[in-house]
């Protein structure tokens, strides 16, 4: 646990990294079928075997899907927590394919911490979502969550 007053001293650190996430084409055929996205660059190995990525990749927002997982893996929740929700994004860039068959994690820096009054926290943190190997990661993200503690 993370206590509110100890915020200001975390802004600029690392502050967690997630466990590996598979992304194997159950996955990503799961996804697709879910979102509706069944270009053949997720669904179809023989196809996308012709493309510059050599075969299958994730979706980007699967990819951006496993964020929330990655979050509750790495980052200490906040003393007196009584929930966190999403509050957007101020910076969302998709950098790397991530192939069906890699792993990706989540490494999180804590960028602002604005107290907003009432228990209710705006976090930013940077999210890097990096693949297993890959040289660049699959994405980079700056990611804003309202936490609400006990007043």
């Amino acid at each position: 646990m993370t206590k509110p007053s100890d915020l200001p001293s975390l802004i600029g650190q690392e502050v967690g990294v997630s466990r590996w996430f598979a992304l194997d084409q159950a996955r990503i055929d799961a996804f697709a079928a879910l979102t509706e996205d069944e270009q053949f660059i997720h669904v179809d190995p023989e196809r996308a075997q012709a493309t510059p990525f050599g075969g299958t990749i994730a979706h980007g927002f699967l990819t951006l899907s496993l964020a929330s997982a990655m979050s509750e893996d790495a980052v200490a929740p906040l003393d007196g927590v009584v929930m966190g929700v999403n509050y957007g994004f101020d910076r969302l860039r998709f950098l790397a394919p991530a192939p069906s068959g890699s792993r990706v994690r989540g490494r999180f820096k804590l960028l602002s911490a604005e107290d907003k009054g009432g228990g209710r926290w705006l976090l930013k943190h940077e999210l890097t979502v990096e693949i297993e190997g890959g040289d660049k990661p699959a994405l980079i993200a700056e990611w804003l969550t309202m936490q609400v503690v006990k007043a």
